[in-house]
């Protein structure tokens, strides 16, 4: 399966699944291209992007073992671009 650049959106209702979040985030490390966090403490909420190249089947595994924590909803866009390093070989 080729890898997609997809960025999934994470908004972490329930403070407390913190620990939880970034012990996900570690494990597919290897596939995380970057990520940026904003705690919005005027709404109790925090806000996290993380930017995956991966296959689909992982995106979609991270993505949805982080949608089944107690109050953390997520997102995911997924690019249409083709992995332009299978391309050049």
């Amino acid at each position: 399966m080729e890898n997609r650049i997809s960025v999934i959106s994470i908004l972490l209702e329930d403070t407390h699944q913190a620990e939880a979040v970034n012990e996900l985030l570690h494990r597919f490390g290897s596939y995380i291209v970057g990520r940026m966090g904003i705690p919005y403490k005027d709404r109790g909420v925090s806000i996290i992007c993380v930017v995956m190249d991966a296959p689909g089947d992982v995106t979609s595994s991270l993505s949805g073992k982080l949608g089944m924590l107690p109050g953390v909803r997520t997102k995911t866009v997924v690019s249409k671009l083709e992995d332009q390093k299978e391309d050049a070989q």
